[in-house]
């Protein structure tokens, strides 16, 4: 049972910090308002590969830990 309690915890603290990061950039861009040209994209794709990357990672350490 108290496996359960602590897995449910990890859970937790994993969902709250995923959606942090997800809807920070959001409210970050939203409070941005200026009435200047947007710059010129700059990523190359590096940074989307690299997130994706930090997701799979994070998902096979919480796969792992729940498997051991």
């Amino acid at each position: 049972m108290a496996v359960l309690r602590a897995c449910f915890g990890i859970y937790a603290a994993v969902v709250m910090a995923v959606f942090y990061v997800v809807s920070l950039p959001v409210a970050v861009s939203a409070a941005e308002h200026s009435s200047s040209p947007a710059p010129a994209p700059t990523s190359d794709g590096t940074t989307i590969d690299q997130g994706i990357a930090y997701v799979l990672m994070l998902l096979a350490l919480v796969l792992t830990y729940i498997i051991h």
